[in-house]
């Protein structure tokens, strides 16, 4: 497990923007990438998040000190040690404000929306403050650049018929991006996660 990084230690490596998420297992994502094929070679203009980093946020907690992670990892481990994995899976397409493109989130969406809340009571338990947000479950695929907000529409069209395999979450992940650290693109980590073990 690798700790925020390097350079200048004051900026950069003094805070860290975190979240707590979910993350689909590959297969599912293989069959979502698979249909979002054609969208890839007619949109490469969209901003395309890496397949790798595809998650569903349960709680973002925005620039964090980077001492503030350590508190988050027992509490963040004893609450997945208490739950069962959820069933889930990835349908249909849709975007906000035609900025951004998303696929949604169909199954156990209520227990999707009480792990949530047990995640946020946790990070509030820990003293670190966020803003908070209703929870609305989805698996962010895209950003239009700011000439072109038209693909965004006409790629959440597209995917409308979209339904795919369901899938057990098998962990819970705590991750941290070098979000607005340049101009690279946004890449995600994880910091730790923890796998769903109650019976």
């Amino acid at each position: 497990m690798t700790e925020p990084a390097g350079g200048d230690t004051h900026a950069e490596s003094a805070t860290v923007r975190v979240f707590i998420a979910l993350a689909p297992p590959d297969e599912a994502k293989d069959e979502l990438a698979h249909a979002l094929g054609p969208a890839y070679d007619t949109y490469p203009r969209m901003r395309w998040n890496r397949i790798e980093d595809w998650h569903i946020t349960l709680a973002f907690l925005g620039e964090l000190p980077v001492a503030a992670v350590p508190l988050l990892r027992p509490p963040l481990a004893r609450l997945a040690a208490t739950r069962r994995p959820l069933e889930l899976g990835l349908v249909g397409g849709g975007h906000f404000d035609e900025r951004v493109l998303w696929s949604g989130i169909d199954g156990d969406v209520e227990g999707l929306q009480e792990l949530a809340a047990e995640v946020r009571t946790v990070v509030r338990e820990c003293g670190i403050t966020f803003q908070e947000r209703p929870l609305r479950p989805h698996l962010t695929l895209a950003r239009a650049r700011r000439d072109d907000p038209a693909s965004v529409v006409e790629v959440a069209a597209q995917l409308a018929g979209f339904t795919g395999r369901r899938w057990r979450t098998e962990r819970l992940h705590l991750v941290g991006s070098n979000f607005g650290r340049g101009p690279a693109p946004i890449r995600y980590r994880d910091i730790e996660a923890w796998p769903f073990d109650a019976p």
